[in-house]
């Protein structure tokens, strides 16, 4: 159930007498009251108020003396004339009230003032829009008729903004009323349903709430990962989870006190529906083929259910483990042993899986498995099958990561194949389900698989039905006016016509980006005429050796070595002004890499030092850390064993204009100094990038494996999934300024 129909099901169960009360009062347009003599003890009030008044109007300065937080000076008119006239008849009511004490009369005058300076507070802390003042001042007056009533104000609360009420529970005026207990739980749960990935923090500080253990329940359900991380915490918090009565925390809570609990919490709507018990996983959890076939099975399930709208507890988890056993058991086997050439060897950690099996190494392993392991675990597939059909292998997955095992079929030029093994109109309908669609999504991710799969693709009957489609796409999205769909559709169709050179489109220009063909010399220079370098060492013992390789490749008379404790800094001595900055590798295993590079962030950014070409030399897992670190400035990022959507995807967030030259498998150290080599030569030379170019001069200096390796690397040109992200990303700031 939606989260939001859940809390309003709590509200309704707990506020049901409270929201029964008399109907709100609408304050309705009307006249000023005549304003008594004002006794001199509360003359300093009412002076307290018309400054406050007079510094909301304060807030917006503007020629007409408006509170003005519209561009429509009729709106603008409206709320400030509903300010004035609201704040005097108060204020003169209270005068003219002759039924209540001194007393009483400076508790609601002091009420008013409290309000107006609250507003401005909140108006000023951004936690309070402008437009939302006259519905302010209408519910506060509503609210002190209440108070005067002895009537709860809670159901006012409930009927308006949690911005609003929040300044209602505070007021001077309103302190005791006898339903603000219920106004303050009323704000907590608005609170959670704005904030629903927030709850627990939330009750954290409200455990007395009466309908705290509702909430956690709805937590549970919502995200089981979240019950089970706080389990762990061991604070009144977590005390409060183990009690509540419900099936699914108290199953949570039995798994988390498990050892290696993790290993089950994968299992989690199993376990719940009694599709599975404890014991049963325990006796395969340590083993290899049993306990993987176990993995994938279960994420069948779960795809199948999926497919009807029913998503399991937990399905992420049993995909990231799922994934991890792919990897570490599977995946790091093969690609240890690529240089062995019996496959009869190399690949024998395979013999026992089945096609479906397989299938998943390849789509869960995509920031790891090699080329040659991919076409390795590929070929297995089909000849496993006792009717080798790929549109088979999708009904038996239920198209579990079907699009992203059509991008690495095109990106590893298996797609063809893939296609031939299902009937003509199966493998037409498949492109387009590939295809289509991409505006409903709530991530760019299967848009950019779209794009580098067309990348990827030589068939040109493929190519052209790709296109076809994403043309049809465009057009329907047209006719519905769905603007994203138009954007993402429009940017595809641009970047797939420019890839035919016969098409003459000028792709930077159609889509407003930097050139995708070259880099200019002039883009990287800074103020100085410098260009800037970083590269990003790591500290283990392949580190250690590409660092001395770098090093041994600037030993000659054109550029000069400068060492310092935890960095070195290369500097060109002939040709253009170059600079290169590089972390030492040292002892990872004390961070003490991890702090060199901190340190050297540091330096180039107090001395305004911008590097524009930043170079990541280390294994996969090290990339999130040199992302991290990556200055705005850069124009070039070479991240050797970046592939996936989301490394693009954080380098462009930070670096929304630079070349990505990413691989699909992990990065060699030959074919990453040979590309850093050129660079800088061609830099130094005083040259622009021209990628086309490069690559093509490094294509001959390649043979045998690691040409294949080489083969890997895509060039800025040919990163069709960057180049739509940063199209994409463009076209909403475009939008976002008109």
């Amino acid at each position: 159930m939606h989260l939001f129909l859940m809390i309003m099901r709590i509200i309704q169960k707990v506020y049901l007498s409270v929201l029964c009360l008399l109907g709100v009062m609408v304050l309705q347009a009307q006249p000023e009251l005549a304003m008594p003599v004002i006794p001199h003890m509360r003359q300093l009030i009412h002076d307290n108020i018309k400054t406050a008044e007079q510094n909301i109007i304060n807030l917006t300065p503007n020629k007409d003396h408006l509170f003005a937080p519209t561009n429509n000076i009729d709106v603008n008119l409206q709320i400030t004339q509903l300010l004035h006239t609201t704040v005097h008849n108060m204020a003169a009511a209270v005068e003219l009230d002759s039924t209540i004490s001194n007393n009483d009369k400076y508790k609601w005058l002091r009420g008013i003032y409290s309000l107006l300076e609250s507003f401005t507070t909140a108006y000023k802390a951004g936690l309070i829009k402008g437009i939302m003042l006259g519905d302010l001042m209408v519910v506060y007056e509503n609210a002190i008729a209440f108070e005067k009533n002895h009537q709860s104000i809670a159901p006012i609360v409930n009927a308006n903004d949690m911005a609003i009420g929040n300044l209602l529970i505070s007021n001077f005026a309103l302190q005791d009323n006898i339903g603000l207990n219920d106004a303050k739980n009323i704000l907590v749960l608005k609170n959670c349903q704005q904030n629903p990935d927030n709850i627990l923090n939330i009750i954290g500080n409200h455990l007395n709430l009466p309908f705290a253990d509702s909430l956690i329940t709805v937590v549970a359900h919502r995200n089981p990962d979240m019950i089970y991380d706080y389990l762990g915490a061991g604070n009144e918090l977590s005390q409060k989870i183990k009690k509540v009565n419900d099936a699914l925390v108290q199953t949570i809570y039995q798994i988390e006190k498990l050892p290696g609990g993790r290993i089950y919490f994968a299992f989690l709507d199993e376990i719940y529906h009694k599709q599975i018990t404890i014991d049963s996983i325990q006796k395969l959890k340590d083993t290899d083929d049993p306990f993987y076939k176990l993995l994938v099975n279960t994420e069948i399930k779960y795809a199948a259910r999926m497919q009807m709208g029913d998503t399991p507890y937990a399905k992420q988890v049993l995909t990231d483990k799922l994934k991890q056993k792919a990897v570490e058991h599977y995946i790091n086997e093969i690609n240890g042993l690529h240089e062995e050439p019996r496959d009869a060897v190399r690949f024998k950690v395979l013999d026992n899986l089945a096609p479906q099996d397989l299938y998943y190494l390849c789509v869960l392993g995509e920031d790891d498995i090699y080329t040659s392991s991919y076409l390795g675990v590929y070929n297995r597939i089909f000849p496993r099958m006792a009717i080798p059909r790929s549109d088979t292998l999708l009904a038996w997955v239920h198209d579990d990561f079907y699009k992203k095992f059509i991008r690495m079929a095109a990106a590893y030029n298996e797609l063809d194949d893939f296609l031939k093994r299902m009937d003509k109109s199966t493998a037409q309908n498949l492109i387009k389900r590939f295809v289509n669609g991409l505006e409903k999504t709530t991530t760019l991710e299967d848009a950019v698989d779209v794009a580098d799969s067309y990348a990827s693709i030589n068939d040109p009957g493929i190519r052209s039905l790709m296109l076809k489609q994403v043309q049809q796409q465009l057009q329907y999205n047209q006719k519905k006016r769905n603007e994203r769909g138009i954007v993402i559709y429009n940017i595809l169709n641009t970047i797939f016509l420019s890839m035919d050179p016969a098409n003459h489109i000028d792709v930077s220009a159609k889509l407003g980006i930097i050139p995708v063909y070259e880099m200019p010399l002039s883009l990287l220079k800074d103020a100085s005429g410098k260009v800037i370098i970083q590269q990003f060492f790591y500290g283990d013992k392949d580190g250690k050796n590409i660092f001395n390789a770098f090093l041994a490749n600037f030993n000659n008379g054109y550029w000069r070595v400068v060492n310092k404790p935890e960095w070195v800094e290369v500097k060109s001595m002939k040709g253009a002004p170059i600079e290169i900055y590089a972390n030492k590798p040292l002892d990872a295993q004390q961070d003490l890499d991890d702090a060199a590079q901190q340190h050297l962030y540091s330096y180039l950014d107090s001395a305004n030092i911008e590097p524009t070409v930043v170079i990541h030399r280390g294994h996969s897992y090290y990339v999130n850390s040199t992302i991290k670190r990556l200055f705005p400035s850069a124009k070039v990022v070479l991240l050797g064993s970046c592939g996936g959507y989301n490394s693009l995807n954080d380098v462009l967030k930070i670096c929304p204009e630079s070349h990505i030259i990413a691989s699909k498998q992990v990065g060699t150290g030959v074919v990453n100094m040979a590309l850093i080599e050129t660079i800088t030569e061609t830099l130094r030379q005083g040259k622009n990038l021209d990628w086309a170019k490069i690559w093509s001069g490094l294509q001959n200096k390649f043979t045998g494996g690691y040409k294949e390796k080489f083969d890997d690397y895509v060039p800025p040109q040919n990163n069709l999934g960057a180049m739509f992200i940063m199209a994409y990303n463009k076209a909403i700031q475009k939008a976002k300024s008109q």
